[in-house]
């Protein structure tokens, strides 16, 4: 199973874009911070990943401003130029 759930912030957004086929389309960079723990201790996590988004997600993406708490779901892919890796977001989750 590839499915990723992710609490986050709007760090990077580029401009809206369109697809050869019509859709819309948001490339971002999401910025999540948490403690979790790891082997019965506590860790500090932060991290940065590349994501896109397509279509009404892409549409609702651009109008979040930087540096508010959101969730997402998706999953991970390569990007084009094949190096690291690429969160497709799916779904927007409220955070409580």
């Amino acid at each position: 199973m590839n499915r990723v759930l992710l609490s986050a912030q709007i760090t990077e957004r580029k401009a809206l874009r369109y697809t050869p086929a019509g859709l819309p389309a948001l490339d971002l960079v999401l910025t999540h911070e948490s403690d979790v723990t790891e082997a019965q201790l506590p860790r500090k996590v932060k991290l940065d990943i590349k994501a896109v988004a397509l279509g009404p997600i892409a549409l609702q993406l651009s109008k979040v401003a930087t540096g508010i708490p959101l969730g997402v779901a998706g999953f991970l892919g390569a990007p084009r130029n094949g190096r690291g890796v690429l969160l497709h977001i799916t779904e927007l989750h409220d955070i409580v």
